[in-house]
């Protein structure tokens, strides 16, 4: 039998992290956990490309964009490149964009907002830093779960049947 985040807080809650309700789903995968990679970036997603690139089998993208409403850092290219590659979700603290598509691709998607713009292309931004938004502090390696009730982090896997 599978779990939810619910479930997770009725027998986890002192060991989790519980993110403030802010987030959208724009991803054909409604459900999804993984381990934590982070970037810090601000309006240029190269960073995010690049990691996407890689294998990400078990993981999942959080990506802190400063909550800029300016600029997309997630569109449709990047997100079936990640979905190819294994990933499980990407989590944007910013917007993404080409939401008819996203929906169709096998990824979880939490993002802000959307926005029609992309990002610059300079090269900034910073890989397995700790991250904080969402009143959540986000360290590589950590576990994220995530479904419609809402997201949470573990330091550890929880070892549950969630997805």
């Amino acid at each position: 039998m599978s779990c939810s985040v619910p479930d997770l807080c009725d027998d986890f809650l002192e060991e989790l992290q519980v993110l403030d309700p802010l987030f959208n789903n724009y991803g054909g995968k409604e459900k999804f956990c993984g381990e934590i990679v982070t970037v810090r970036c601000f309006e240029d997603n190269t960073k995010v490309k690049a990691i996407l690139a890689t294998q990400g089998k078990g993981k999942v993208l959080v990506v802190d964009g400063s909550a800029s409403m300016r600029c997309a850092l997630l569109g449709d290219l990047l997100a079936g490149m990640g979905s190819d590659n294994g990933w499980q979700g990407v989590l944007i603290n910013g917007c993404v964009r080409d939401v008819e598509v996203l929906r169709s691709i096998d990824l979880g998607i939490l993002a802000l907002n959307r926005h029609p713009a992309r990002s610059k292309k300079r090269g900034d931004g910073e890989v397995g830093l700790p991250v904080r938004f969402a009143s959540v502090s986000f360290r590589p390696g950590q576990m994220l779960y995530a479904d419609a009730n809402g997201t949470v982090i573990a330091d550890r896997d929880l070892g549950t049947a969630f997805v």
